[in-house]
């Protein structure tokens, strides 16, 4: 049967689902609060024992589920793995804790399946087979819909039933091209089904060309991408983040976007080399466009809720650059930045439904000036803006910064050699270059705008509270004082929340001040993927110069080699 450690990290949450099914409402919270522990302190027995600077993949897993079809049940991690599922198991605590209070009604069925929830995200990142992969993948939808319709606030059923409808009808399309993939394994391997990662990988580099890929691409593409999301198939998020209750919105800029980008690492790119390599610029103008358009939105908003969820679109095109650079340092920045992201991005939903419970308001125009009244929560909220805008120091900047350079030194050079048979992946390989980035930077600016005031609007200036009708919330039950603030919660913030936040800001402050640790892991997996990629822009430049040797294709000069690769 193999190692099962990983599974032991999906079933822990899938059992404490069912416990809390099974006992009494009052047991709920502390269940689910153990059944989110537990995996952490698992995960970190796991992580010493990882092979952080070994490539390949650790804790493999495999059992077979149906041979002829070539179905089996197989889990394993590296590195990009193993770094996601401590985002995960790290958020699902922190979200139960943060539930305590907000969530009063129908308790067992909200940590049911917020439990289930993070179970299957467990899942996709553990996945080795794309049919189980996929199965995961899949199944997040389902907690996460019921969250929303469930607890979400005024607008939650539409919100809801977007979210689904444009997330399920984007994954038919990825199923029906990694189906393709497995086909062409089928054919290749004399009828032998399999849905094996690598199996698949292999056959898709070798053997499928330039056409069959961008077909198989832009499939994948369609799940992926909207779950980032990328522009244009964004517009379900903000209502998503907004309608959805603090722990929905946490989970989902935390990870779940993640899958989506994850996706796009794991199977985009591994599957269709080239063809990344040729629509590589296409998709930059795409993450282009939802920094600049997501961060103009941004100004105009004055539900700081909606502002921060506006503000996922442009983070994640930020990242989406930095993954289609196709080099080192631009891929190690977009892995970097899926972690800083759900972060920085997670402990601000957390800020704002600390904030929502207190005044059942969100908007600029009831609240303002808090930091007179809650210096404690005031400081949180500015030190978390401030990792999102990728202030030196703190985590968004390295990432970011990686980002952009790889952006910027994309389509230089395509090899590195060291010797005969012998390559590493050259850090300006690429079809992207310095246009890109300083559009990017632009969009650095805007973000750096829109937090800076909605800080300045939230935090400083002179008190604004909600009076008496204003802001009157659907669950404070009238218990309201002549500020507007809830009857029963403190001004400021409790131990409690205080505990929720400080994890996410310890993490913020470490990997902004020191990152190498995590850089150094990611150093293998990311080289792999660069040098598949440059392998398959080769490939590229022999298809269109069949007479062509490999070391011309080398020495052919950067500006020429992208042109051919187009």
């Amino acid at each position: 049967m193999g190692d099962f450690n990983l599974l032991i990290l999906i079933a822990l949450p899938l059992l404490g689902a069912a416990a809390v099914a099974a006992f009494r409402p009052k047991h709920a919270y502390g269940i689910a609060l153990i059944a989110t522990l537990a995996p952490c302190l698992w995960f970190v027995c796991l992580a010493t024992q990882f092979p952080w600077k070994t490539p390949g993949t650790g804790f493999l897993a495999s059992q077979s589920w149906f041979a002829p079809l070539g179905l089996e049940f197989s889990l394993g991690a590296d590195t990009v793995s193993m770094l996601l599922i401590g985002l995960t198991v790290l958020l699902g605590p922190i979200c139960v804790a943060a539930s305590k209070t907000a969530i009063n009604e129908r308790v067992k069925t909200y940590y049911a399946w917020l439990l289930v929830l993070q179970g299957a995200m467990t899942g996709v990142f553990c996945a080795r087979d794309v049919i189980l992969f996929y199965v995961f993948f899949e199944f997040t939808l389902v907690p996460l819909y019921i969250l929303i319709n469930l607890y979400g606030s005024t607008n939650r059923k539409a919100a809801a039933t977007k979210f689904f409808l444009f997330t399920f009808t984007g994954s038919l399309i990825t199923l029906a091209g990694l189906v393709y993939v497995a086909w062409v394994h089928a054919e290749r391997a004399h009828g032998h089904w399999s849905f094996n990662f690598d199996s698949l990988t292999n056959t898709a580099r070798t053997e499928m060309s330039l056409q069959q890929q961008t077909w198989v691409f832009w499939a994948l593409l369609a799940g992926f991408a909207v779950k980032v999301p990328l522009f244009p198939v964004h517009t379900w998020l903000p209502l998503a983040h907004t309608e959805a209750p603090t722990a929905g919105s946490v989970v989902l800029a935390g990870v779940l976007l993640k899958l989506g980008t994850y996706g796009i690492y794991r199977f985009a790119l591994a599957l269709c080399p080239m063809a990344a390599v040729e629509y590589a610029p296409t998709l930059g103008v795409l993450a282009i466009i939802g920094i600049l358009y997501a961060g103009l939105i941004c100004w105009v908003q004055t539900d700081v809720k909606k502002l921060v969820a506006y503000s996922s679109v442009s983070h994640l095109g930020f990242c989406v650059l930095g993954m289609f650079a196709l080099n080192s340092i631009g891929l190690t920045g977009s892995i970097l930045y899926m972690i800083n992201h759900g972060l920085s991005t997670g402990a601000l939903f957390l800020l704002i439904g600390m904030i929502y419970e207190r005044y059942h308001t969100r908007s600029f125009k009831e609240i303002g000036g808090l930091a007179a009244k809650m210096p404690v929560w005031a400081t949180f909220m500015v030190f978390f803006a401030m990792a999102s805008v990728g202030l030196p120091g703190l985590n968004g900047f390295v990432s970011e910064f990686m980002c952009l350079l790889g952006t910027f030194q994309s389509g230089g050079a395509t090899w590195t050699r060291l010797g005969e048979g012998q390559t590493l992946p050259a850090a300006t390989f690429g079809n992207l270059g310095p246009y890109f980035a300083f559009a990017a930077g632009v969009g650095m600016i805007i973000t750096a705008i829109y937090l800076l005031f909605m800080v300045g609007a939230v935090v400083f200036g002179k008190l604004k509270e909600p009076g008496g009708s204003h802001g009157h919330g659907a669950h404070d039950n009238g218990r309201r004082g002549q500020d507007g603030h809830v009857a029963g919660l403190p001004a400021d913030l409790t131990w409690r929340e205080i505990g929720v936040l400080a994890p996410l800001a310890a993490l913020c402050l470490g990997l902004g001040l020191y990152p190498a640790p995590v850089l150094h892991a990611l150093e293998q997996p990311v080289d792999a993927v660069a040098a598949s990629i440059q392998q398959a822009r080769e490939r590229m430049d022999e298809m269109e110069n069949p007479g062509a040797s490999a070391s011309a294709a080398v020495a052919e000069p950067a500006g020429a080699a992208g042109e051919a690769g187009r």
